[in-house]
């Protein structure tokens, strides 16, 4: 998986080759197609592998308060324009969701990855308005059209260069909405900058967690979680961190 996760980053979908995987693990590209008929198929398992991460990294920010779970979300999606590690998992996950609509696989892991998002987002609002940090609202609909602005500014930021959509989204969100969403009392870090986080916060994110040149990883670096685990190695996600994961 971590293999896959640097090729993809490197060489973008059209370009990858079982070749390019294989030269970033331990494994021959026969030993690769052993385990998975094709591209494909490993690319599918990556998908999954980087949702089951998501949840694990979602889990650690359950203990704090729906707010600061709702600005870690933010984080999560509107990273500044020098975090290259975060930009880098998004850039390639991009790459994957394009080929959806000709894929029925990565168009079938893409819907779970969405269904989860949404989910957690849901929840956080949920939260929020039982422990009255919110006022009353609609989670669902909030968790659609936030998601439908951070995902487009994220978007428009990779693939045309406009850093300012990142950090104009984020203000306005905090001002047209979340100034609405939360309740007397409440306040939302608007202004936090995601590359000022502290250190142990950033040791989480999903460069770390693969072990990737600059992390941290939490696991073995030998481990055996690259293409050749036929199931799929030790499962997976986003993405991410404990501030960046939600």
């Amino acid at each position: 998986m971590r293999g896959t996760y640097e090729a993809l980053c490197e060489h973008g979908y059209t370009e990858l080759t079982a070749q390019d995987i294989a030269d970033r693990t331990d494994k021959s590209k026969s030993l690769l197609f052993y385990h998975y008929d094709s591209k494909e198929d490993l690319l599918a398992d990556f998908l999954e592998f980087l949702f089951e991460r998501f949840d694990e990294r979602v889990a650690e920010t359950r203990d704090l308060s729906p707010v600061e779970r709702l600005a870690v979300f933010v984080d999560w999606f509107l990273y500044g324009p020098e975090e290259n590690d975060r930009q880098s998992f998004h850039v390639a996950m991009l790459e994957l969701r394009t080929q959806a609509p000709y894929n029925e696989a990565f168009r079938e892991k893409l819907r779970k990855g969405d269904d989860q998002l949404r989910a957690v987002l849901e929840e956080i609002l949920r939260d929020g308005l039982a422990a009255g940090e919110f006022s009353e609202h609609d989670p669902e609909e909030t968790a659609a059209l936030l998601i439908a602005a951070f995902d487009g500014a994220r978007i428009r930021q990779l693939t045309i260069g406009r850093d300012e959509y990142l950090e104009q989204v984020r203000t306005a969100t905090a001002t047209w909405v979340f100034d609405d969403l939360l309740a007397e009392g409440a306040s939302f870090p608007a202004d936090r900058d995601p590359s000022t986080l502290p250190e142990t916060d950033q040791q989480h994110r999903l460069a770390a967690d693969l072990g990737t040149e600059g992390g941290n990883g939490t696991g073995d670096p030998d481990d055996e979680t690259n293409g050749a685990d036929a199931d799929g190695g030790d499962a997976a996600g986003d993405e991410p961190t404990e501030r960046d994961r939600e």
